[in-house]
């Protein structure tokens, strides 16, 4: 899901570094089963509770994107030295209290809420000695595009009624202070050699130039005030109209104004000619945090770049098969190079054809799923075209739906160009982004009754590496038939690869963005502005990327030892229901509930 992942405070407590101590403790629970407890179960519900509230308020613009809308009409200002040092004072607090309860007095359920809780706050305080929030924005995320983005009433931000209307009012008049820290932090992180790689910004700067406009009327940001509901009175009409002039005029525009300036004149200049994390302050450890976070594992770098390595190899072994199917015969490496300047792939003239291929594939799907799956989200899911002023940077990706059911789970098809949409990639990505991937398991996920922390968190490891193995289920399903349609597949497999390769060695061997961009091109057969647009994604979220694969290879990994270990007696569906049963798990919890289940069916 590039849901677009933000590393942000909200989602970096939420992700979980994981230690073989987990695994032995969640692997046999009931060696150290006490009598359960009431009070225990009662002490930890009221902590998670507390704790989830904190982050939801801490990062409210996260809290919505992930279906709680609580907190609608703010941003919250993550970026603040000060609320960022209170908010490591509160996990530290949260982590006290969390060790004061007995782990075996719990429930079967409430011990796994107890391990996650554990981990995340243990991540979110290994993040404390890194200073994040000076690098408050690039070119994929940032709080003025993610607010212009929900102008269009599309996201995660509702544009229905007259509330609704003022709680984004409320956040906009808000984005004007966060400007002005963002700049601070920037400032303060030129005066460390905390800045941004140079051409990651140069990238990002029409965007904050797009963002200015000459007056109100003219701002994405009045969009809302030109789409007004049938229902609303004249009154309400007027005084919306009279509330967004005046704060995207008097407050808005002119913070704009200040950012793009700043951008241009005084960060770009100071920005670094270095790519990798390890060229900051600290930052070969850094990464390493981040690394952990990312994957929930204990892998270095090292080998994390060796298994890519080897991914790589395999899957140009398959290409080498399945090169001849399509017509083509050179060497395997070339296959995807040649497929990209195929006319044939390139079949559309319109965004409507692009977005009516997806939606015959999702009928079909809906025929296919219930024999691989007992568990499926009752949430509706949507397909959409990504915004214009997005479009130019992001990546095909999922929001979630909203708890309240006001919003559906959407997949956003990103088309910038319809003659240059290729077609071999669709049927895989539509089931990462789209079912049995992204929307099989986050809108799930808000229907299991879970905590809030487990309903609203998660990892990458296993939301990522959940779509990435929820692709090959279309081989299951006879969806790559085609061999151009087996192709996509195993092209995606390779960007996700190769980012095992191109991430590690950006951030720890000293890969230049240029030896990057070029290992990519060759790997992928990708044009050099779309490996340059990858690159630079991964140089700003270090270790992002590498959540699919790894989590990936090990949800394929615990298939393959259940089917040897359980032969007739395996059952499809009943393996998907342990591993998306209980929600979002770090790696280890989840190798240890496969086992568990390895064990009783036997």
């Amino acid at each position: 899901m590039n849901h677009v992942f933000n590393i942000g405070a909200l989602a970096a407590a939420a992700l979980i570094a994981c230690t073989p101590a987990l695994a032995a403790q969640a692997a046999a629970p009931s060696a150290k089963q006490a009598v359960v407890s009431p009070q225990a179960g009662k002490a930890l519900n009221v902590l998670a509770d507390e704790y989830y509230d904190a982050l939801a308020r801490f990062d409210p613009v996260s809290a919505s994107e992930s279906g709680d809308n609580r907190f609608i009409d703010q941003i919250g200002m993550t970026i603040s030295p000060t609320e960022r040092t209170k908010q490591f004072a509160r996990y530290k607090a949260f982590q006290k209290r969390l060790h004061a309860i007995k782990r075996n007095q719990l429930n079967a359920r409430d011990q796994t809420s107890y391990d996650i809780l554990d981990y995340e706050l243990a991540t979110a305080l290994r993040f404390e000695p890194f200073p994040e929030h000076l690098l408050p924005l690039n070119q994929m995320d940032s709080m003025p595009v993610t607010l212009a983005n929900y102008a269009s009433g599309q996201g995660a931000q509702p544009l229905t009624t007259t509330q609704d209307y003022r709680a984004y009012a409320s956040r906009l008049a808000q984005l004007g202070p966060w400007i002005d820290q963002a700049i601070a932090n920037m400032r303060e992180g030129i005066k460390r050699g905390i800045v941004h790689p140079r051409p990651v910004m140069v990238s990002a700067l029409p965007q904050f130039k797009q963002l200015v406009a000459a007056s109100p009327e003219t701002s994405i940001y009045y969009t809302p005030v030109t789409n007004f509901p049938g229902g609303f009175s004249d009154a309400d009409k007027r005084a919306l109209t009279k509330l967004y002039g005046a704060t995207i005029g008097g407050k808005l525009n002119p913070a704009l104004n200040r950012l793009a300036t700043f951008i241009d004149k005084e960060y770009l200049p100071a920005t670094r000619t270095s790519t990798g994390w390890n060229a900051l302050p600290n930052g070969a450890a850094w990464y390493q945090v981040r690394v952990a976070s990312q994957t929930t594992t204990d892998l270095t770098p090292e080998a994390i770049h060796e298994i890519g390595l080897k991914e790589v190899a395999r899957i140009q072994g398959e290409y080498g098969r399945t090169g001849p199917k399509m017509g083509y015969n050179g060497p395997a490496a070339g296959l995807p190079a040649w497929v990209a300047q195929q006319p044939k792939f390139k079949p559309f003239k319109t965004e409507q054809e692009v977005i009516d291929v997806y939606r015959k594939l999702d009928a079909q799907l809906r025929t296919k799923l219930p024999s691989m799956f007992n568990l499926m989200p009752k949430s509706p899911l949507d397909l959409r075209l990504e915004p214009e002023l997005s479009r130019a940077t992001a990546s095909d990706h999922y929001t979630p739906p909203a708890v309240d059911g006001t919003r559906p789970g959407v997949f956003w098809s990103v088309v910038n160009d319809p003659t240059q949409y290729g077609s071999t990639g669709m049927v895989t990505l539509f089931l990462h982004e789209g079912q049995p991937g992204h929307h099989f398991h986050i809108a799930l996920v808000q229907e299991l009754g879970l905590p809030n922390f487990r309903k609203f968190g998660g990892n990458n490891a296993f939301t990522e590496g959940w779509a990435l193995y929820a692709e090959t289920l279309g081989k299951d399903m006879g969806l790559f038939d085609k061999p151009e349609d087996y192709f996509g597949h195993l092209n995606d497999e390779m960007l996700r690869a190769a980012r095992l390769v191109v991430d590690t060695g950006i951030h720890t061997k000293g890969w230049t963005r240029e030896q990057a961009i070029t290992y990519f091109s060759d790997t992928l057969g990708y044009s050099e502005a779309d490996s340059r647009a990858q690159i630079e994604r991964y140089m700003i979220w270090p270790g992002q990327a590498l959540g699919y694969k790894i989590g990936a290879l090990k949800i394929t990994e615990l298939r393959r030892r259940a089917e040897a270990a359980l032969g007739p007696k395996f059952d499809l569906r009943a393996f998907h229901d342990i591993v998306l049963g209980e929600g979002t798990l770090p790696l280890s919890l989840l190798e240890a509930k496969v086992d568990r289940w390895i064990v009783k069916s036997k």
